[in-house]
């Protein structure tokens, strides 16, 4: 395996434990997300997978979203977002930009017409200021729509509003009156 294709397959793996099921890799997380930086080494090396130190900074400083935070001492490590477990960020409210942009797939519209954007399986719903973001985001779910969603106002209204380490916006839930869906043939509800 090429050095790109291991770095790739080591990222994926860290987002699995470090996001949604650490026993992969038999790791635990505190209850902020940081899990042990020996700890998820030994237990990559035990997946077949050589991880060393040199190689573990190259995954996190690579990382194109910018996935992965060490602590300050570099002996812990955590997602920076898009958890399915219960995780406290240790996030304060911060205000939005007016605009904010969410990317999907054109399929899930009906859904988000009826009930807004929703956490689904995850902690919060992950927003971008920028609609390139969106779009590479969207882009892995199928035909891709890009959402205008009104954070401005939504805030105005008490919504909280998170900024990640990874400057991906977090919040709640998104009801529909703060979204500008596009007017698409065959998506209405």
């Amino acid at each position: 395996m090429d050095n790109t294709k291991h770095i790739k397959h080591i990222s994926k793996l860290m987002s699995l434990a470090l996001r949604h099921r650490p026993e992969v890799i038999g790791i635990s997380l505190d209850k902020q997300g940081w899990a042990s930086v020996d700890e998820l080494i030994k237990g990559i090396n035990e997946k077949g997978l050589t991880l060393d130190r040199e190689l573990l900074q190259q995954v996190v400083a690579g990382n194109d979203k910018q996935r992965f935070s060490f602590s300050e001492d570099q002996t812990m490590i955590r997602a920076n977002q898009g958890h399915s477990i219960d995780i406290d960020l240790q996030l304060s409210p911060a205000e939005p930009p007016a605009i904010l942009y969410h990317g999907t797939a054109i399929d899930h519209l009906p859904a988000i017409r009826e009930h807004g954007l929703q956490r689904q399986s995850r902690q919060h719903v992950h927003l971008s200021d920028k609609p390139e973001t969106a779009r590479e985001v969207g882009m892995r779910h199928g035909k891709v729509v890009i959402l205008k969603i009104d954070a401005g106002k939504l805030h105005a209204q008490g919504h909280l509003f998170y900024l990640s380490a990874n400057k991906v916006w977090l919040t709640d839930a998104v009801p529909v009156e703060f979204i500008t869906l596009p007017d698409i043939a065959g998506t209405s509800s």
